[in-house]
């Protein structure tokens, strides 16, 4: 029994080890199949991710470049900001000391000892959220040991030097200098400057590609620092590290890319005579809303420019706001502040501002209506109260009787050419636009007027209805109306009414400011548009010239045939169906006459009183637009025959050889000599002034 019980005990025994030998070979065989798997089959991947724990690219920003004005004053800059930072891996190892250090800290800066814990619904964001200087080095020790973390952004100056002698003190304590962006002019020049902000998700992946980091690097937002952002910016560099496992840098793996600067823009604009215009437009805004006894002018633009070069010398647009406070972060506050003003101040005015351009349009239909024959300069035209029509919108359509009338209420009688544009008569313009025929109260003279299709034509020519291409990134082309337009947008057909009421610059017409300038700166320049810039000269980082300005010719309407010719250009219907494919110019003598119509406006019309005792030799056009916005309605001002009023004026000076020409733009002005007129005059004067100067003192 002793045996036998024996020899069945070893039998058990070696099936156990049996078992554990095919156990143990299977695990074994697993471990060979994975090993292969992750060293021949995934080798190459998995190396790949341990050069990048290895590995790390680190992106060196670039300097951004300068902004100037002609004369040197800087208008954008970078200048050092000062933060306290935490090297989490370099704090003594006792916590007593680490506590001693938090406590001497935080009697420096404002940022108390403890303050909210960091959690995933109060995540710490560095110079943003609130916590205290604990949870900012607790953040550090968990998060990278040797990453540079946070605790204050942008100390005082003062205080940075103070806590850098401190420093040697305070182990893992360190101030950082980072670049932030200054703007020495502020809201002078927000307008057009613009602003930084971070980089938005929807562009991260460009900029990422470009080798900028979301959370570090900032682009434009607005004016010229958003138009010539890929300039500005630069282009980061490159170092290649090897970290280990705590991301402690050992040592460089490549050579080191340095990062280019970006380059460094000269505007046109000289802040001289940017801070005159500024402080002229608002003591008159101040004036009058003193004299009503409310405020009741809420915005304004005023605009100098050089119409022989297309220079910008000044640009205000009224509200703006302070860019620097946009400098290190954009307050949510502020920002909403903003949005939420109706004036909209984030918005340049001078060229996104979609305004009813009103009697300074006349100057369209004055060339168009000389250079098609529609009138002659010595032609009287009967020039009562109003005149008197059926307007019709299609041919069996028995109509309306409709009457529109002029500024002048007792009629001017009768004019030529040129008593017409320098007293602005509107029942004068009605005839040329939209001419007599089915006119019940004065001679039938202009049978057949310009017509909208023409008048688009010349307008388009003096640079209405499209991009004025000025280097902003809010400009807007306007309107200027078709008969197709109108049946696309308002499903109903063109009528003479429509044509008389565009011809003085109302109804559908629609301009920016810098397009009123830029028509009367062609009548000043003999024919000739340049482009508007506000770009003299763009240079790199160490100042060498890379762009010199060169004036930009867009077209001379006395030379150049882009006035679009048609069949029959006063009947109903679509301009389109009705051009003959040809091109014609504008004759030189008309533009001679629109110019002598402007000089008499100043001399003996509508700006002789703004400009009485003046003493160089200057041509204008006033205007003043009827307009009906949600804010006039809301008001109850829209009243039927008595719509609230912008005031416009635009002029040049001197008369024989122009130098510079200035629109201003005053938001329920009022009539535009009253208002707008003498802050024309007054920019032109300070312009003449600092001419003065500047002569004087040999200043070129």
């Amino acid at each position: 029994m002793s045996s036998s019980s024996a020899s069945v005990q070893n039998r058990i025994q070696l099936g156990r080890i049996l078992s554990f030998v095919i156990l143990l070979g299977a695990v074994l065989l697993l471990y060979i199949i994975r090993l292969f798997s992750l060293q021949i089959i995934s080798g190459n991947d998995w190396l790949a991710k341990a050069e990048d724990n290895r590995l790390l690219e680190i992106s060196l920003p670039p300097a951004r470049g300068v902004i100037f004005d002609r004369n040197g004053t800087v208008l954008a800059r970078n200048v050092p900001s000062y933060n306290v930072i935490v090297t989490a891996a370099y704090l003594p190892d006792d916590i007593g000391a680490i506590q001693n250090i938090i406590r001497d800290l935080a009697g420096y800066i404002d940022v108390p000892v403890s303050r909210g814990e960091i959690t995933l619904e109060n995540p710490f964001v560095p110079c943003l959220s609130e916590h205290g200087i604990s949870q900012v080095i607790s953040y550090g020790q968990q998060s990278a040991p040797y990453r540079d973390v946070k605790i204050a952004c942008n100390i005082d100056e003062t205080m940075a030097r103070l806590l850098q002698e401190k420093a040697v003190d305070w182990p893992g304590i360190s101030i950082e200098i980072e670049p932030v962006r200054d703007y020495p002019t502020g809201s002078l020049t927000a307008s057009f400057i613009g602003f930084l902000g971070p980089i938005s998700a929807l562009e991260e992946d460009y900029y990422t590609e470009r080798g900028f980091i979301s959370q570090r690097d900032k682009i434009g937002y607005a004016g010229l620092e958003r138009y010539f952002e890929p300039i500005l910016s630069g282009k980061p560099g490159n170092r290649v590290v090897e970290v280990d496992v705590a991301g402690k840098i050992v040592r460089d793996v490549k050579g080191t890319i340095a990062s280019i600067p970006g380059q460094n823009i000269y505007t046109t604009i000289d802040t001289r005579f940017q801070q005159a215009t500024q402080s002229i437009l608002m003591d008159e805004i101040q004036d009058w809303n003193a004299y009503f006894g409310e405020i009741r002018i809420t915005s304004g633009v005023v605009i100098a420019m050089n119409p022989q070069t297309g220079e910008i010398l000044s640009m205000v647009s009224y509200p703006t706001y302070e860019n620097n406070r946009m400098a290190r972060v954009i307050p949510f506050y502020y920002y909403e502040q903003l949005n939420a003003d109706v004036r909209d101040p984030l918005l340049n005015h001078a060229v996104g501002a979609e305004l009813p351009a009103g009697s300074v349009f006349k100057l369209s239909t004055a060339v168009g209506a000389l250079n098609e024959g529609v009138v002659t300069p010595e032609q009287m035209i009967t020039t009562p109260p109003f005149i008197l029509t059926t307007e019709k919108f299609t041919p069996n359509d028995p109509g309306r009787s409709r009457k529109f009338v002029d500024w002048n209420e007792a009629g001017f009688g009768s004019l030529d050419f040129l008593g017409g544009l320098s007293n602005s008569s509107n029942v004068y313009f009605y005839q040329l636009g939209g001419g007599t025929e089915g006119v019940t109260n004065v001679p039938n003279d202009i049978p057949e007027g310009l017509g909208i299709c023409r008048l688009g034509t010349y307008a388009r020519a003096l640079g209405y209805g499209e991009l004025p291409g000025i280097e902003l990134p809010d400009q807007t082309d306007g309107l200027i109306p078709t008969p197709k337009w109108k049946r696309i947008a308002h499903g109903e057909n063109w009528s003479t009414g429509d044509t008389y009421i565009a011809s003085v610059g109302q109804g559908f017409v629609i301009a920016s400011p810098l397009q009123v300038l830029m028509s009367a700166a062609t009548i000043a320049n003999d024919g000739k548009l340049m482009r508007p810039t506000v770009i003299y000269e763009i240079t790199d980082s160490a100042g060498i010239t890379i762009q010199p300005f060169q004036p930009d010719l867009k077209w001379d309407i006395t030379q150049d045939p882009i006035i679009d010719v048609y069949s029959d250009p006063t009947s109903a219907g679509g301009c389109e169906a009705k051009l003959t494919g040809e091109q014609t110019t504008v004759a030189t003598w008309v533009v001679e006459q629109v110019q002598i119509g402007m000089r008499l406006a100043v001399v003996n019309g509508t700006l002789e009183d703004p400009f009485a005792g003046f003493s160089i030799a200057a041509a204008g056009k006033t205007g003043t637009a009827e307009y009906c916005d949600v804010f006039a309605n809301e008001k109850g001002l829209c009243k039927p025959g008595n719509w609230p009023t912008h005031s416009w004026t635009v002029a040049y000076a001197p008369y024989e050889n122009p130098e510079v020409a200035v629109v201003a733009f005053v938001y329920n002005g009022g009539e535009g000599a009253s208002v707008a007129g003498p802050i024309v005059r007054r920019t032109l004067e300070a312009y003449f002034e600092l001419k003065t100067i500047d002569s004087r003192l040999g200043n070129p």
